[in-house]
């Protein structure tokens, strides 16, 4: 991979999200060779993807070079590559690029989809995990409205006009009420000869609450915002299929529809080449100590929502979010420091510092470690913590500007096909 050989450590990070930004920032003032690779050459921030899939951002609003938010590191390479395969008795990681070697490795992969094994679905959903995706359902959604403004048959413009959500979590709800919001606010303007009543936002999820993980006074506020917005909730229904035009559903009820989004579940994105056991099998996340060494491997390292740790206050693992990854890193920074300087290292301890969902204009909930509340004020402390936390001041300026013209202008500016979505039917 042309990196220099020196005597210092060196330290690889597989993954540049939350955690592996986070621990690579913290090393900055250590002596040792810090490599980060990652298959994009930016860091997301993924919380508002949903917002560029329904034309609220540009995707250069979210997204920033992993080599600029990490320049001050003086010893700090990058690499663009896939991983393939990690040899620990060898301590190599094999990419598509090149081998590479390393004194301490630390994984912070993330999670991809989880379609739960249903092929069909995995074959004609649309997910929304990365960049790219996001714009594939920002053209799809267009794509569809287009062919809806000139399309004679009525259940076939419905069908082009229905939208279907697998998924009630954040993600979901989110997705939902941007979607409702441009029903309500944009695309009447937009397509004016078109009966917008005719469009229809269906929420399916499994259990009987939307935003599961969230108190159930979060949970009951959200679904009366997403009622009060029109939006269908199905509550108690699974999703057994999709052929890319039919929704089948565990009741046996059937809904058409051209724009199915699967936001229902996640599942680590484990690399090969570790022993089959330090996996959690059905959830596909490395199992680590309380100083997020996967087990067997005391110089392998497992951070984020690919970790899985067991601890008294979270006896089923941490929730897979931003702060446990960011802590995590921060703190796996300091204990690489305490192994170079031979003392013993610190266990890890999540800080909640509360979940949050915005469900559209005005309207969110938040859940505090004391406190719980939602509607304007929690719009408000929603806005602010997302655009406090993208990286880079030039993103937190265009993400202010873009949301404070939307908000007086009942407007999304970003309704742009710039790269048409090639859809099988």
């Amino acid at each position: 991979m042309n990196l220099p050989e020196n005597t210092n450590k060196r330290v690889v990070i597989i993954g540049a999200g939350f955690a592996g930004i986070s621990l690579a920032k913290k090393l900055r003032k250590l002596p040792i060779q810090v490599v980060v690779i990652d298959k994009h050459n930016y860091h997301t921030f993924q919380p508002l993807l949903y917002q560029v899939s329904t034309g609220g951002l540009e995707p250069d609003s979210i997204a920033y070079p992993i080599r600029k938010i990490l320049k001050r590191l003086r010893n700090f390479y990058f690499r663009l590559a896939t991983v393939k395969k990690i040899v620990p008795e060898i301590k190599e990681v094999h990419t598509d690029i090149g081998t590479i070697s390393y004194d301490y490795l630390v994984i912070a992969t993330g999670t991809r989809t989880n379609y739960f094994g249903n092929s069909e679905i995995e074959e004609n959903a649309m997910s929304m995990k990365s960049v790219p995706q996001a714009l594939d359902i920002r053209s799809l959604i267009l794509q569809n409205f287009e062919l809806a403004d000139n399309c004679n048959d009525v259940e076939e413009r419905k069908a082009l006009l229905n939208f279907s959500i697998i998924g009630a979590g954040p993600t979901g709800v989110e997705l939902a009420g941007a979607l409702a919001e441009l029903k309500k606010h944009v695309f009447p303007k937009d397509y004016r000869h078109l009966n917008i009543d005719e469009m229809e936002i269906h929420l399916f999820e499994g259990a009987d609450a939307v935003l599961p993980p969230m108190s159930s006074r979060a949970s009951t506020k959200a679904k009366k915002f997403l009622e009060d917005f029109g939006v269908h909730l199905h509550l108690n229904t699974i999703v057994e299929g999709y052929n890319g035009d039919l929704v089948k559903m565990s009741n046996g009820e059937e809904i058409r529809t051209r724009n199915f989004i699967w936001t229902a579940g996640v599942t680590g994105a484990a690399i090969d080449g570790l022993d089959p056991s330090t996996l959690i099998k059905n959830l596909n996340r490395y199992k680590v100590d309380r100083y997020n060494q996967i087990s067997g491997h005391q110089n392998i390292f497992a951070i984020g929502d690919i970790a899985y740790m067991e601890t008294e206050a979270y006896p089923k693992r941490h929730p897979q979010m931003a702060q446990p990854a960011i802590q995590q890193g921060e703190l796996l920074a300091e204990n690489i420091e305490d192994l170079l300087k031979g003392r013993p290292m610190k266990p890890f301890v999540y800080k909640n510092k509360g979940n949050m969902a915005t469900i559209g204009r005005n309207k969110a909930v938040v859940d505090l470690p004391r406190i719980e509340f939602g509607g304007f004020f929690a719009w408000f402390i929603w806005m602010f913590v997302h655009l406090m936390s993208l990286v880079g001041f030039r993103n937190r300026i265009i993400v202010f500007f873009n949301w404070v013209y939307n908000y007086i202008n009942y407007d999304k500016a970003a309704r742009l096909i710039v790269r048409p979505f090639k859809t099988k039917i």
